[in-house]
């Protein structure tokens, strides 16, 4: 029995990894092949490799479409990620150590909104609403803002989670030394959380720098376009100038792919390090 199955294991195996490869790399390459012709080559949609290679043309081009609206939307994004990061660190990291160490009456329906904020969606109107009454509708740090209420819920879990792990002595030598709640997490508790920290900043920063819809609806107009919105630029009800529009979406997929090649042990150490309780 465990001879005729080890063939067919193998089989299954083999497939998997095949299948895997097909939808996952097939449409990378295809972007990638794409980013490298020429319109009338990208026009017929086919995987295959371009006559000319014209690499360089193509994204110089993408670089300078819309007097350089990609460098805008660059230096946009950059600025949200970052100071949405920044936010979303200190606040969720301070609530996670406070729901976790804390026992009263009102953790139970704290945690209860914040799970309710991670399964429900967000309402575009009721947020343009919200945003127009502070006067931070169309700006920067009123999409700062939405990003930060929208990514609180899953990162103050993770917090949680990581926090069973960090012993509850570490508190109280803390405290019997004189320090204050401020000092005890700042000084103590803050830098042991660097692996979720990490995890929380890769993922979160992924999610800010590929947004789409949230830029698209709380921060519109050309000025204040985001690195995903510039693939307006080559879309058209006539003609799409595809060779130019996949080597846009080649250059706003490299900075996430470099930050998970780079941070993959993070995020993993992150998720699973509050899986069991030391």
């Amino acid at each position: 029995m465990r001879r005729a199955f080890g063939p067919l294991r193998i089989g299954l195996e083999f497939l998997a990894v095949a299948a895997a490869l097909a939808i996952f790399v097939g449409p990378l390459l295809f972007i990638l092949f794409t980013a490298g012709k020429n319109s009338q080559e990208a026009a017929a949609m086919n995987l295959s490799l371009p006559a000319h290679p014209q690499y360089w043309k193509n994204i110089v081009a993408v670089v300078q479409a819309s007097n350089y609206m990609l460098v805008r939307a660059f230096v946009n994004s950059l600025i949200l990620t970052v100071s949405s990061m920044a936010i979303l660190v200190f606040v969720s990291s301070m609530a996670g150590f406070v729901m976790e160490r804390r026992r009263g009456k009102f953790i139970a329906p704290a945690h209860f909104l914040i799970l309710v904020g991670l399964m429900l969606p967000p309402s575009v109107i009721t947020t343009i609403w919200v945003l127009q009454g502070l006067a931070l509708y169309k700006t920067l740090a009123g999409l700062i803002l939405v990003e930060v209420a929208l990514g609180f819920p899953f990162a103050v879990l993770l917090y949680r989670a990581f926090m069973v792990t960090v012993p509850r002595e570490l508190d109280e030598a803390a405290l019997m030394e004189g320090a204050s709640s401020g000092q005890l997490f700042f000084r103590i508790i803050f830098p042991l959380l660097q692996p979720v920290s990490a995890t929380v900043i890769v993922l979160s920063s992924v999610n800010v720098f590929n947004d789409f819809v949230n830029p698209l609806y709380f921060l519109p107009g050309a000025k204040n376009a985001t690195i995903q919105l510039t693939l307006y630029n080559f879309l058209s009800r006539y003609s799409t100038q595809w060779n130019l529009l996949f080597t846009d979406v080649l250059l706003v997929t490299i900075p996430p792919l470099l930050c998970f090649i780079f941070f993959n042990r993070q995020i993993v150490a992150g998720m699973t390090a509050g899986a069991i309780k030391s």
